[in-house]
Parts: structure tokens; sequence; C-alpha cells
């Protein structure tokens, strides 16, 4: 028996708590999250004037649809099958809604970073969101939905995927971190100064 399998039998314990847990990476509750942030996180850096404002929002929002398009045909390709807890058959690996929670909690956290005033505020936004990607990931083992490696593979997908999106939220040096205002009174920018301009 594999490991993950061996731990899965510790920590299996269907209850209603870790089925509450699990729903949050139900594609109804995380991606509603997502928009809101994509709504509120677009408002803000336009009306900062942030140069390219639309970009991370919109490219959030094509990870968003990566996820099925990524998941599904690697639950179909390794057909792996499911726990005891749930009904036969394949396609458990990876996590659908393990993955679908890391993009849109993970999107929505990188989107609203730069907008927060203050360290204590992006620390508790970026603690929150892995919190709740734990809570999921821990509900969907602890009720039988997943084996733990299902979860664990996409927690990597979902690392990998913002990786694609953190260079565009001013937190990697992207676009949202430059005004237009500050570009068009002829003052440089940091950038420019660094590359000589």
């Amino acid at each position: 028996m594999r490991a993950d399998e061996r731990l899965s039998r510790v920590l299996r314990h269907p209850d209603r708590l870790s089925g509450l847990l699990a729903d949050l990476g139900n594609v109804q509750i995380a991606v509603p999250v997502l928009v809101a942030a994509l709504v509120l996180g677009s408002w803000q850096a336009r009306r900062a004037g942030a140069d390219r404002w639309w970009a991370p929002p919109a490219v959030a929002a094509v990870l968003m649809a990566l996820v099925p398009a990524v998941v599904v045909p690697l639950k179909d390709w390794i057909a792996r099958p499911g726990t005891p807890a749930v009904p036969p058959g394949l396609g458990y690996y990876p996590s659908g809604h393990t993955a679908t929670a890391a993009v849109a909690y993970g999107g929505a956290t990188l989107l609203l970073l730069p907008r927060l005033g203050g360290a204590r505020a992006r620390r508790a936004l970026a603690g929150g969101c892995v919190a709740v990607n734990l809570a999921v990931g821990f509900g969907l083992v602890r009720h039988g939905y997943h084996w733990p490696l299902d979860v664990l593979a996409s927690w990597c997908l979902g690392a990998v995927l913002l990786c694609l999106l953190w260079p565009l939220t001013g937190r990697g040096g992207g676009p949202v971190g430059r005004s237009r205002s500050r570009r068009s009174s002829g003052t440089p920018t940091q950038g420019d100064q660094a590359r000589g301009r």
C-alpha cells in the first residue's frame, strides 16, 4: 500500500465539518471570490492610474479557466481510482476542488495584496489564503473524497499557474506598480533610473 493511502486511512473520518471545508473548493464558492477580487482589484488599479491595470485580472481569469482544461485531461490520463469512501470509478488525480481553490483564492490574494495599505493586512490576507487552501485539502482528505497525493498534486499545479500571475501583480515589479500620472509628469520611475533613462 502506498504511503498516501496509509495516510488516508489514518486521516479519513467523514464528518460534517470536513464536508464543509471540502465545499470551499467548489466552483460555486471559490470562483465568485475570485470574480469579486477581479472587480475590486481592477477598479482600484484603474483608479490609481496603473498602466495596463486590466492585465492582472485578465490573466487571473484565464488561469481560472485553465484549471479544468488542465485537470480534466490529467484525470483521464492518470485514471487513479478513488478512496473507499467514494463510489467506484477513476479520475481522482489530481483534485479539481483543490486546484480550483488554489487558483481562485491564490489569484484573489495576489490581485488584492498590492492594494492593501499595511504589512499586517497583507500578512493577514496571505495567511488567510494559505489557511483556506489547507482547510480545503484537509476537508477533501478527511472526508475521503481524495487521497493526500491528489491534493498535493493540485497544490503544485496551482502554484505553477499562480507563478504566471505573480509578476503582473506589482509584487514582482509588474505593471500594477507603475502609474500613468507619474510617467506623464516626466519624472523617471525607479525602473527608468535603473536602466539609465
